[in-house]
């Protein structure tokens, strides 16, 4: 799992595709939930609050650059 150092120190561009990366993933992971096949439940939460810092992320450089 990602610190949130090592978040804030991708591009903007980095972020995007990471959490498109990301929402695949979870996607997947729904999916094997739901068909009984999940290996570890685990990374089902994980791969949540990885999106979720990336998202306050985000919103953080946004209104930073709306005040700038």
């Amino acid at each position: 799992m990602p610190a949130i150092d090592d978040l804030k120190q991708k591009s903007d561009d980095q972020l995007q595709q990471q959490l498109s990366d990301l929402k695949r993933e979870q996607f997947n992971l729904r999916f094997q939930s739901a068909t009984n096949q999940l290996e570890k439940p685990s990374r089902v939460r994980e791969v949540r609050r990885t999106i979720a810092r990336i998202k306050t992320l985000q919103t953080q450089r946004a209104s930073a650059s709306a005040k700038a």
